[in-house]
């Protein structure tokens, strides 16, 4: 069970810095959906942080489940 919580430590914290590198924009404008772009493709770098943010949270969701069986 520790090492079901230290992989759940690793995880969080590898999935907070994914999210923050994904920031496309600054202001409270762009935090509210005034982004002033109406259509914007997703260039590659921004695809492969998208799909490991995605993959790390299901890997995140899947070790909470299982620390909750485990505990159980």
């Amino acid at each position: 069970m520790a090492i079901l919580i230290v992989l759940q430590l690793i995880v969080s914290a590898i999935l907070i810095g994914v999210i923050l590198l994904q920031s496309q924009g600054s202001g409270l404008s762009t935090t509210f959906g005034g982004g002033g772009e109406f259509y914007r493709s997703r260039r590659s770098l921004e695809k492969i942080l998208f799909w490991f943010t995605v993959i790390l949270a299901a890997i995140f969701g899947i070790l909470s489940i299982a620390l909750l069986s485990a505990a159980s």
